[in-house]
């Protein structure tokens, strides 16, 4: 009898342990670092496209709407070519399908910039880029 009361007591101990902390966890707990921050995006992609188009001028860039837009660039090894490039974080959710990528493309040809194409590598080798960054970024956010 005194085994089976101890079990009980044991058991209800266990249970109003449990329940105080009534499964609440608090805001920081429950939001994923990307999202703890005061821009509309993913943080971690945002950052990763910053770096990764970082070798041209910027334009404009809108962290509340994701949008970062690059100057012309002129490769110093070719100063018959430019580029500027354009990148859109469209989720606040590390992605692939929360980035877009798009690329202008232009050839001086007699004093004029004539309108090139750009292949689609280049653009796919830049969301690469852009999401590896960002996945590097956020492991070694969660090993700090």
């Amino acid at each position: 009898m005194v085994r089976l009361s101890t079990l009980g007591l044991v058991l209800a101990g266990a249970a109003s342990l449990a329940a105080c902390g009534g499964g609440q966890r608090s805001a920081a707990a429950r939001i994923p670092p990307a999202t703890m921050t005061q821009i509309g995006v993913n943080s971690y992609l945002w950052r990763a496209a910053l770096d990764t188009v970082s070798f041209a001028p910027l334009a404009q860039s809108d962290s509340a709407g994701g949008v970062i837009i690059t100057e012309w660039y002129v490769n110093p090894a070719d100063p018959t070519d430019r580029i500027r490039v354009s990148v859109a974080i469209l989720d606040s959710a590390l992605r692939a399908d929360a980035l877009r990528v798009s690329a202008a493309r232009q050839r001086l040809q007699n004093g004029q910039w004539v309108d090139a194409p750009v292949t689609a590598a280049t653009v796919q080798r830049l969301e690469e880029i852009i999401l590896t960054r960002a996945r590097d970024l956020r492991r070694g956010a969660g090993a700090s």
